[in-house]
């Protein structure tokens, strides 16, 4: 069965060879928070592989294709920088890798929709990973909300991170609000938002939750925050066809298993989550090929 994992990062080789250093300079704190941190034990919570070894770690799961998220970037010079890099990595792979492109309102309204238009030109298929909680800016904010209206009439997709309010601790965690996340869609149906880690559970929390089309989920970073029972948990309230495979890759999902990140230990947990064979297939790539019209 082919495989889609819909959230992926990769950065470019001057973030890679110097990750903390390449924060300070570039003023992103909250990205240095999250992506260079160490466990107890050391080690470092994610990889910055480059785009070969992305490719390795496909081919290495068995994932045909992978989309690349943007970050929730402080700064828009940064956002609009990985929009560029990710433009080259996914037309030297265009089979195998495919963007989403970011944004920041503080850009300005020209500036923050030419970028929106110049990645649809460009090839991207949608926008995210996008965290106004994270960026500095409430939902309501109109430049925000004009850049989602043009993400619908492009049909790109929005990917939003999504922290369950009853997730443990960790440096960098940002509060982003369910309520409001949920509101937003109601108040934006033209839209398709993907709910990143799960949306927090936010359909089993809120039953009315489920019924709203424009919602879809992805799996990203699944085993560390929740145990195998979720894929079937979910899905008994979320049809498949809303609910995509993501890893969040490079980060380490399974750090008491694995030395390295890597995709093959989630695909092998899909396939045995006793899942029904339309329901797998929908999840591992039949949700992300109808959604990015593949």
């Amino acid at each position: 069965m082919r495989v889609v994992d819909s959230h992926v990062h990769l950065y470019p080789p001057e973030i890679n060879r110097d990750p903390a250093g390449w924060a300070r300079a570039a003023r992103e704190p909250h990205w240095a928070a999250l992506c260079t941190r160490r466990r107890r034990d050391g080690r470092p919570v994610q990889a910055f592989p480059s785009g070969d070894e992305l490719l390795r770690a496909m081919d290495g799961a068995g994932v045909d294709r992978a989309v690349l998220l943007g970050w929730y970037w402080e700064n828009p010079d940064t956002g609009a920088a990985q929009n560029r890099f990710y433009a080259e990595v996914a037309r030297a792979h265009p089979d195998r890798r495919a963007a989403f492109a970011t944004f920041h309102p503080r850009a300005g309204r020209a500036a923050a929709l030419a970028e929106i238009r110049r990645a649809h030109a460009e090839g991207f298929c949608g926008i995210g990973e996008l965290s106004p909680h994270s960026q500095g800016y409430g939902l309501d904010d109109p430049v925000f909300r004009e850049a989602l209206a043009l993400a619908a009439e492009l049909r790109m997709p929005v990917n939003l991170h999504v922290t369950d309010p009853e997730s443990r601790s960790y440096p960098g965690r940002v509060e982003t609000p369910l309520a409001e996340i949920a509101q937003l869609a109601r108040e934006m149906p033209a839209v398709t938002f993907i709910l990143s880690h799960w949306g927090g559970l936010l359909p089993l929390r809120e039953a009315a939750v489920a019924g709203l089309t424009n919602l879809y989920y992805d799996s990203a970073a699944s085993p560390l925050l929740y145990d195998a029972a979720v894929w079937k948990r979910f899905l008994t309230v979320v049809p498949a066809p809303r609910v995509l495979f993501g890893s969040d890759f490079p980060l380490n999902l399974y750090p008491r298993l694995d030395a390295d990140a890597a995709m093959d230990r989630l695909v092998a947990e899909v396939r045995a989550a006793g899942l029904e064979p339309a329901q797998e297939e929908s999840v591992l790539s039949g949700t992300a090929r109808r959604l990015f019209n593949w």
